[in-house]
């Protein structure tokens, strides 16, 4: 019989993603003992199969697009990408799925790392293996989010392809069905189409990347139409199997569709259900509910960091999430009075509900903070939307030749300030920082007139905004 090994630390974390890496980051700076506990990949989901192998076989696809929309370069890159150099640039930004490097990361730190399944046991004690880690101040979840599968009869043995299999695939698919509006339907729609897949693109609502203003959605299906992807909106699927080796699709509208894979980017659910929450008087496979320093409701010990609250599902969210949660954990630990909880303050997550911004990493690329238009009236301000076409910026022409694109800000009339921007065009992901800023920092509109736009840059679409401002 082995014997159990019970052993202490102020601080548990659930989870080595880029994630529980922040919390522990945070943590061991404040001087405090961590633990961290991974079944997978120290490194987790970011590193390995969404953001960065994602974003890896992307850049390729965008950089020839952008080439192609210049003069003197456009007929040096008409053909084919090289796929094998594409799949081995993208094999390398995983570090071919081996986590050496970030667990020398968390050893650097000195946090101590635990591979295996940790599952609460009952308050601040974790169990791994034969192990149980006893934390004295907190237990931080950070176990992140899997892809749901749809409920249809048969589908496992389908094999289908969820966000995993679609940003690792070793070879590409001469036919590619891909179920999904978001954007990780629209991003490996982008990549598969331009490494030669024949790609299907079947959507049940009405448009793509429907939490953006709808205009984003409309060019980014306009221009994977352009591209030779067939895009299917309204479009329900009944049914799929697999015969012979080929994938059979039937739409709700009684149309066959065959393919070689079919990827299913069609939602989330927390990875909570193996994790003994039920030890501690929560729902196994629930979101966990929190207040603004990610201490779950009801306890004073727990802590849910990332997309397993549903705050914002997006790394860099999460990974802002534990530099709060993580302070907030080493403030109570030293006995800290009171915490800056109020808004925007050093303990609060504020930034989740007024902040968020996110790129889409397509072609064109879309990238949006804070409020929609719909949603600001939703929320009861009295707001305004701003739109300029992004071509009748000087920039835009000489980024690309025909350079197609929109922006929006909506401004609250009553206190002038901008509730949220968004950019729909090649290369607006680096203008969106620009946006947070403006968003998080409150920046009165009168203000923003002297933040002056570099000429000749996209970036001068904030005067084009502000002049539309003035002028309606």
């Amino acid at each position: 019989m082995t014997e159990t090994e019970n052993i202490a630390y102020d601080v548990v974390v659930l989870g080595a993603g880029p994630v529980g890496e922040n919390v522990a980051d945070r943590t061991r700076a404040a001087g405090l003992t961590t633990a961290v506990v991974e079944s997978e990949l120290v490194g987790g989901e970011c590193s390995y199969w969404a953001c960065m192998p994602s974003k890896a076989l992307l850049r390729p696809v965008i950089a020839r697009a952008d080439a192609r929309r210049l003069p003197g370069l456009r007929q040096a890159v008409q053909g084919p990408l090289d796929t094998a150099a594409v799949l081995a640039h993208r094999n390398y930004y995983t570090s071919n799925w081996k986590d050496d490097g970030q667990v020398g990361w968390l050893e650097g730190i000195g946090a101590d790392l635990y591979r295996g399944q940790g599952r609460l046991t009952g308050p601040r004690t974790v169990r791994v293996g034969d192990t149980v880690l006893t934390a004295r101040h907190a237990v931080a979840v950070c176990t992140g989010s899997r892809a749901v599968l749809p409920d249809l009869p048969g589908l496992d043995a389908v094999r289908p392809w969820t966000s995993r299999e679609a940003t690792s695939a070793q070879s590409v698919p001469d036919r590619l069905v891909v179920v999904g509006g978001g954007v990780v339907a629209t991003e490996m729609a982008t990549a598969w189409q331009a490494l030669g897949a024949r790609v299907t693109l079947l959507v049940r609502g009405k448009g793509l990347l429907n939490r953006m203003e709808p205009f984003a959605g409309e060019l980014v299906a306009e221009a994977l139409t352009e591209a030779g992807a067939d895009v299917r909106t309204g479009t329900s699927v009944e049914s799929v199997t697999r015969e012979n080796g080929t994938v059979v699709v039937v739409t709700g509208a009684g149309d066959r569709i065959e393919a070689d894979e079919i990827l299913f980017a069609t939602g989330r659910a927390p990875r909570t259900d193996d994790i003994g929450l039920d030890t501690v008087g929560l729902e196994p496979g629930s979101w966990l509910t929190v207040d603004d320093s990610l201490r779950v409701t009801g306890t004073e010990w727990l802590y849910a960091v990332g997309d397993v609250n549903h705050r914002a599902l997006l790394t860099h969210q999460g990974k802002y999430q534990a530099r709060i949660a993580g302070a907030a954990i080493a403030a109570r630990a030293s006995g800290t009075a009171r915490l800056d909880s109020d808004p925007w303050g050093a303990h609060a997550a504020t930034a989740d509900r007024h902040a968020v911004p996110q790129v889409v990493f397509t072609d064109p690329e879309a990238a949006a903070v804070g409020l929609s238009l719909a949603e600001a009236e939703q929320a009861g301000h009295r707001v305004r939307a701003v739109d300029v076409d992004l071509s009748s910026v000087a920039g835009a022409g000489l980024y690309a030749d025909g350079y197609k694109g929109r922006a929006r800000m909506v401004v609250d009339l009553e206190e002038e300030i901008l509730r949220g921007v968004t950019f729909v065009g090649p290369g607006v992901g680096e203008l969106i920082h620009s946006a947070t800023v403006a968003v998080a920092g409150r920046v009165p509109i009168a203000r923003l007139w002297h933040a002056v736009p570099s000429y000749p840059t996209i970036s001068e679409v904030w005067l084009r905004l502000l002049e539309a401002f003035r002028d309606d």
